[in-house]
């Protein structure tokens, strides 16, 4: 690869710019492709019965609503015309159906209590994209003023999916605009020169414009979500920097040694380039696992957290090498180092090795004090509440949950495709259970265990053919008594088959795929993860030290995290509204990327000190000449990747603000108190043991383990 790319230079810079313009180009488009949706698990209860209601019944639960405020009252003349008028217009739009409003049923809980607001209900239909770019449109088209001060809101779940999709949009460009500058300003600290701080943001840029590219085309062929760019602008930058930053000073360490140019090129390859390939796939399967879980949005930024680490991993090792061939010398030569043994990484590794037990009971009880409040974690679901208070969808549905009698939104449908021998016995046991207002269905409607309308016209709508199903209505509450509702229904004995639907129901059963696919996923990326270890190490036991470390880490970022949004300590200082309960899909993504990041540390770390040992240093001074060589430019590095993910800080929402706290305080744990205190005195007390391996072990991994063989070009294989 040195050799062609050393070779070839120009023509790969000049594909390498145009895949980038072309990436660059098509992504324009992207995000009109991407869903704000997308957390549910079609294959469960609840998304077979949407799928039932929605080809035996023709049905949807509403997902547009429109909040109409008259000054001078919703019954008034000029009120009731407007609402009227309003009503038979969105009728009359295409895509738009069961159109209800107060002017037109006179359904007292379509009106407030001071009679000054009331709702327009309906449903969009299509798929996620197509109900995403009707909403923008039918937005435009109603929202604002009537006459006579009359004024209309736009809401519903369809409204906040695309508020959801516009901002991720915006927050994509003002990220990008803000990580830029200052990791150019942090890269020239680290690099004390403009030429080699360019390259890798040259290289990260390269990265995102031919992610989003693929994205595009990724997009054709399944559904992805509008987080999935977030991750490929942002995780791109990131590892991109990661991995740049690691080759240009290797790079550099050679031409300070006395290499020609292509020689150069050729032992940066052998060797930093040869542990970043490893390392981007300890970060592909640790962001693999997402692909294993059944929720569509989720498995979409697994499929972008896999492609990024890889464009990141290929750009730093093709495009880079080819800017040095070009640059040569110019990317100039490190700072004088001190000699071996006065580093400062050097210097606190001795001083933890000296007292490794008192210093790893310490440091461990820390992680697990910051751990603690993991063990307090209530999962919820992705609502409007993440959006800011100036959103409009928003601010509707907060209104209607505080002013309209009525829980019509969050009803649960109970369908029963094959049917149902007594629908009206089993409404009214359904009828009686805690916060339920009614219960109506083909033979009438039900309250408090008791029929209260008899079956009319509005009912029929409830059976086609043998089919039936019932809308259970519940009392007006918090999200979080609407979600305990749903296991009551279900504990409900049917008198036949039922489905369980409704916005709750898709909240629980997609808590459930993500908790049933939770310890496969553990279970795969620690078996793969323990592999590649081996191959790297030739030991058995510092794999699993290494998984030990890095769940003490991410133990005290998740415990962090439930301390900060959950419990809402630090609300008024990142801007984020307190839901008292932690957005069901953070704690999957973040492992992912977190655990990606924390083992590619790991491996640049073990490898130097593999490296050390292998040229029979002490197990002790191995650590110790490891961590001098290693730690200061990966050090760097997690730095830099902090800075750019807390460029997630600038979103307006929460879930994006969770990463924005959650990647950086992960590396930077990782960085510090793990790398710096745990690693080296577990090693220490381990000894000669860590290095351990039965005989059948060391010949395999003699045989096959990722060693770089000595020659003249490059008589080391290490990190950097």
């Amino acid at each position: 690869m040195a050799g062609f790319v050393t070779r070839r230079r120009r023509a790969v810079l000049i594909v390498a710019v145009l895949l980038a313009l072309l990436g660059g180009a098509v992504s324009t488009s992207l995000f009109g492709k991407l869903s704000a949706g997308g957390f549910d698990d079609p294959g469960a209860d609840s998304g077979r019965a949407a799928d039932v209601l929605e080809e035996t019944f023709g049905q949807s639960p509403p997902n547009l609503a429109l909040l109409v405020t008259a000054p001078d009252g919703v019954d008034s003349v000029a009120s009731a015309e407007a609402g009227a008028r309003l009503t038979e217009a969105l009728t009359a739009e295409d895509g738009v159906r069961d159109v209800v409003s107060y002017w037109t049923t006179g359904q007292p809980q379509l009106r407030n209590a001071d009679g000054d607001r009331a709702l327009v209900l309906a449903t969009i239909a299509g798929d996620e994209t197509e109900v995403n770019e009707r909403v923008g449109a039918l937005a435009d088209t109603y929202g604002g003023s009537l006459a006579d001060g009359v004024t209309v809101e736009v809401g519903g779940y369809a409204a906040f999916q695309h508020e959801l999709t516009e901002q991720s949009e915006r927050d994509v460009v003002t990220g990008e605009l803000i990580v830029f500058p200052v990791t150019l300003i942090a890269l020239v600290v680290v690099f004390g020169g403009i030429v080699a701080a360019l390259l890798p943001l040259a290289v990260a840029a390269a990265t995102s414009l031919l992610g989003m590219g693929l994205l595009w085309a990724l997009a054709e062929v399944t559904s992805l979500s509008v987080f999935a760019a977030n991750v490929v602008t942002l995780a791109g930058l990131g590892l991109a920097i990661d991995y740049s930053l690691l080759m240009v000073n290797r790079y550099r360490e050679e031409l300070a040694a006395g290499r020609a140019v292509p020689e150069a090129i050729d032992a940066t390859l052998r060797s930093a380039g040869r542990t970043i390939a490893f390392a981007s796939l300890t970060v592909c399967i640790a962001l693999a696992t997402l692909i294993l879980v059944p929720l569509p949005a989720i498995r979409s930024i697994g499929y972008a957290g896999v492609l990024t680490a890889l464009l990141a991993a290929a750009s730093s090792l093709i495009v880079l090498p080819a800017l040095f061939a070009v640059l040569g010398t110019r990317v100039g030569t490190p700072r004088r180092r001190l000699p071996s043994g006065d580093g400062f990484w050097h210097r606190l590794a001795m001083v933890v090795m000296r007292r490794p037990v008192p210093i790893a009971t310490v440091v461990t009880a820390v992680l697990l004090l910051l751990g603690a409040p993991f063990l307090g974690m209530k999962l919820g679901y992705l609502d409007e509440r993440v959006m800011p208070s100036s959103s409009e969808a928003r601010g509707v549905a907060e209104a209607i949950r505080a002013e309209f009698p009525t829980g019509e939104q969050d009803a649960l449908q109970v369908v029963a495709p094959s049917g149902l021998p007594s629908p009206d016995t089993y409404a009214e046991r359904l009828s009686s259970l805690d916060h339920v207002a009614r219960v109506d269905t083909v033979t009438g409607s039900y309250a408090a265990g008791a029929s209260v309308a008899p079956a009319g016209p509005l009912h029929e709508r409830f059976a086609a053919g043998d089919a039936v199903y019932l809308s259970v209505v519940p009392e007006p509450g918090t999200v979080e008594q609407v979600r305990d509702l749903v296991g009551a229904v279900r504990a409900v004995d049917a008198p036949d088959d039922v489905l369980v639907g409704g916005t709750a129901a898709v909240a629980e059963d997609a808590d459930r795929a993500l908790l049933d696919i939770l310890p496969w996923a553990l279970g795969a990326v620690g078996l793969a993860m323990v592999v590649l270890l081996f191959l790297l190490t030739g030991s058995v036991v510092l794999p699993f030290l290494a998984l030990v470390l890095s769940t003490l880490s991410l133990t005290a970022t998740f415990g962090a995290m439930v301390w900060i949004f959950q419990d809402g300590h630090l609300s008024g200082l990142f801007g984020f509204t307190v839901t008292g309960t932690t957005i069901s899909t953070v704690p999957v993504m973040l492992f992912a990327l977190a655990f990606g990041l924390a083992m590619d540390y790991q491996v640049f770390m073990l490898a130097r000190i593999r490296e050390e040992y292998d040229r029979g240093a002490s197990p002790t001074e191995a650590v110790a000449l490891g961590l001098e060589k290693v730690g200061r430019i990966v050090t760097a590095a997690a730095v830099l990747i902090s800075i750019v993910f807390l460029a997630f800080l600038v979103s307006d929402i929460t879930l994006m603000k969770a990463f924005g706290v959650g990647l950086p305080l992960a590396v930077l744990i990782d960085a510090t108190l793990i790398r710096g205190a745990l690693l080296p005195a577990t090693m220490r007390l381990g000894g000669t043991a860590i290095w351990w391996a039965p005989a059948w072990a060391r010949r395999l991994h003699t045989r096959v383990g990722l060693r770089e063989a000595a020659d003249d070009h490059s008589p080391e294989w290490s990190a950097v």
